[in-house]
């Protein structure tokens, strides 16, 4: 039986790192906000947050070729570069924030210094890792970026990629000594624990059902509690969807006009992990390569040196795989589900375009064990294959939807958020750079969804996050302040030591 419980200004969808930055963020603009968070399991950040399903890397374009490309004329374009690297200083400002007030504690828990590095073969890559140096290193985002081709140096940046490296190609390597480990499981968990301290609900599993919209614009939520089999209806003023894979099923069900004409195409992804201490401390990096012909932007291999409950830990991957499921604890039924009258000719232009995704699923559908240590060779020329297992990350929904520049069925790689029209509903969809750009994403809703209030809000938008509207990419001296405050903060410093 479903029973009206009292009205709320804002439900937020989801359990994880957008939920736990955006309910923080409202709180703090707004104490008196009366907010409700749904999640439909046990605990927070068990999905896309979860330390397991992601790389853990504080996207910056540090180390992500595929951040800077080619244009018409053969020049870089590095827009998407800064832009990305912007949008991380954000999210650093905002936790460096928390911790100064005493909302999250022990930083060290969540975010450390790792270095990140770009590492290419050939002489056609190490021409164009030249390049993107010399495109990025006159800009204060990027100053402490340094390259080499010297193989004696290569051997004291990753030793443990240089050991029995027999081949006679070109090497290169560019390092950022300021990069970044994250744990978002570790950082929602303490963004969601403070929102409750604030007097805010969060109901973990509850599932919701249906949301649909009333003629006063407010938003009727129907919510079923897993425990009791309880369905309680919910009514809110304001409706975020930050519920992951589980985002654009979600969406659909609002009916707004904007749900209409987008599908989501499901990917999922395995990383290898090192069981071997000794080759784990030989190697203290996020290293990223280029990623192979077809294969998308999400699927760059990578080195990563991770730090997973307080342990050193060495990742390699991700290596794509395929499941019908939108989370990894969905149902095989979800991408079926999903097609309907509204976006079937998208998802059927979007199949016909994207075969060379398709093949490239197909083959790493078809990777043994042994072929995977093949691949990480080409990073650790003498891996060993029982030093390493296989760790299934979390599942990624890339959004297809209809462009005007690039036509029907286009699939987007990165992050895309929808508002409805009178701006009492917000959607995020879609995959990397994600949770890095947490802050700036649910800022920019903020902004969209709540017109009236932003102006108000401003200043106190800039105290937590200072270069807000500024363009720090510009402006050295703005850079080099907040980043000495981030710094001591948020208990960092350059090359990996940890500050005491």
């Amino acid at each position: 039986m479903n029973t009206i419980h009292n009205k709320t200004d804002v439900i937020l969808i989801g359990g994880g790192i957008m939920s736990g930055t955006l309910g923080t963020l409202l709180k703090e603009l707004s104490p008196n906000m009366e907010i409700r968070v749904f999640e439909r399991l046990s605990e927070a950040a068990q999905e896309s947050s979860n330390v397991w399903n992601n790389a853990g890397t504080g996207h910056s374009a540090l180390c992500e070729l595929n951040y800077t490309s080619k244009k018409k004329d053969g020049t870089l374009d590095i827009s998407k570069a800064i832009k990305i690297n912007e949008q991380f200083q954000l999210s650093k400002q905002y936790w460096a924030f928390l911790v100064e007030k005493g909302y999250i504690d022990q930083p060290e828990s969540f975010i450390r210094t790792v270095p990140h590095m770009s590492f290419v073969e050939g002489v056609l890559n190490v021409e164009f890792l030249k390049e993107r140096v010399n495109a990025l290193k006159d800009n204060p985002l990027f100053k402490g970026m340094d390259f080499t081709d010297d193989k004696d140096r290569l051997k004291e940046w990753i030793p443990l990629m240089m050991e029995g490296r027999k081949s006679r190609k070109p090497v290169a390597a560019t390092r950022d000594q300021s990069g970044t480990d994250v744990n978002f499981g570790a950082l929602t968990t303490k963004l969601l624990n403070h929102l409750k301290k604030q007097n805010v609900s969060v109901d973990y599993q509850h599932e919701v059902k249906d949301i649909k919209q009333q003629q006063d614009g407010t938003w009727m939520v129907k919510v079923k509690d897993i425990v009791s089999n309880q369905t309680i209806v919910y009514e809110s003023k304001f409706v975020f969807i930050g519920a992951g894979g589980a985002s654009l099923p979600l969406l659909q069900k609002t009916g707004i006009e904007q749900s209409k004409h987008v599908g989501g195409f499901p990917v999922s992804g395995l990383f290898l992990v090192c069981k071997n201490k000794d080759v784990i401390e030989q190697h203290h990096a996020k290293v990223y390569g280029k990623a192979k012909v077809g294969a998308p932007p999400m699927s760059v291999p990578h080195l990563d040196t991770r730090y997973i409950d307080g342990e050193q830990s060495l990742l390699f991957g991700p290596f794509a795989g395929f499941s019908p499921k939108f989370l990894k604890t969905g149902s095989n039924l979800d991408l079926i589900k999903s097609v309907n009258k509204d976006n079937v000719a998208t998802m059927l232009a979007a199949g016909a375009k994207e075969m060379g995704l398709t093949k490239y699923l197909i083959q790493q559908l078809m990777l043994s064990q042994e072929e995977r240590i093949n691949d990480l060779r080409e990073f650790i020329p003498n891996a060993k294959g029982e030093d390493w297992e296989v760790c299934v990350a979390g599942q990624r929904v890339q959004v297809i939807k209809d462009t005007e520049e690039k036509g029907k069925g286009t699939l987007q790689f990165g992050t895309e958020v929808i508002t409805s029209d009178d701006g009492t509903l917000a959607a995020l969809l879609g995959a990397s750079p994600g949770a890095s750009t947490a802050v700036s994403v649910m800022l920019d809703i903020i902004k969209r969804c709540f017109k009236e209030e932003h102006d108000m809000w401003e200043d106190k938008i800039k105290e937590m996050v200072p270069s807000y509207g500024k363009d720090l990419a510009t402006d050295e001296d703005l850079f080099n302040e907040i980043n000495e405050r981030i710094s001591k903060s948020l208990r960092l410093s350059e090359g990996g030591t940890l500050l005491s």
